[in-house]
């Protein structure tokens, strides 16, 4: 099984993240951004969903396991693995289709993160939490993560959020209008790719609307502060 893979459903590319916690690391980094470029060059797809295999998780965020002893072997990864980190982001944040994240579990930090780069999101409704835990952790969000979850998630919920660190459920997050809807696993897909068949838009005129929608993150990215992120203040970890 690949870390990341594809499907097609009419004119719906379902991508299945099958890393376990799906935590980031240079390997993961790498499937995602390499399925992404297969979809964009060898489909017709018109909408990108992304979705877990893991029974009770989305995306649990950094992968410490991988970082700490990479950074120790090599200082350098400390300030360049959230830079690539982020041009996943905003990868996905720009990607000329339609995208909408199937939350089919637990999201947390960057994996609330990656939800938030998505243009729609769906959640679970009977299992799994959204939650940013970094006032708890002790790490700041970069400009550009800050700048995604304000894209997202509404000031007030946000502000919350950010500096609570507390643990959302599906429900709570539609309340919010931080997801489109919430609902029981066994529906979510269902709903999802019924949202998601309703898109049928040039793929040409996604790139330029997300151009200009985004201008601003999009500038917020480009100018992330290597310093910054090598002084530690980068995304803490995920939470199962």
């Amino acid at each position: 099984m690949a870390i990341i893979e594809y499907e097609m459903d009419e004119n719906v590319a379902v991508v299945t993240m099958n890393s376990g916690e799906n935590r980031f690391n240079y390997t993961f980094i790498d499937a995602f951004l390499n399925v992404l470029d297969e979809i964009e060059d060898k489909t017709e797809a018109k909408v990108l969903v992304v979705r877990s295999s893991h029974e009770k998780i989305f995306c649990n965020g950094v992968d410490l396991d991988w970082l700490l002893p990479a950074t120790a072997e090599d200082p350098n990864i400390a300030s360049e693995y959230p830079l690539r980190l982020c041009g996943l982001l905003k990868r996905i944040m720009t990607y000329p289709m339609i995208t909408i994240a199937a939350v089919t579990g637990h999201a947390f930090a960057g994996g609330a993160i990656l939800a938030c780069a998505f243009d729609f999101r769906f959640m679970r409704s009977d299992r799994g939490f959204f939650c940013i835990p970094e006032i708890d952790i002790g790490i700041p969000l970069m400009p550009s993560m800050d700048a995604l979850m304000r894209k997202s998630v509404p000031m007030y919920k946000f502000l919350e959020m950010q500096f609570s660190g507390n643990r959302y459920t599906g429900r709570e997050c539609e309340e919010h209008h931080v997801v489109v809807k919430a609902c029981p696993l066994d529906d979510l897909m269902n709903e999802v790719l019924a949202f998601a068949k309703g898109f049928q838009k040039d793929r040409a005129m996604i790139r330029i609307m997300k151009g200009i929608t985004y201008k601003e993150i999009i500038r917020i990215m480009e100018e992330d502060d290597p310093a910054f992120v090598a002084s530690g203040a980068a995304m803490g970890p995920g939470r199962s």
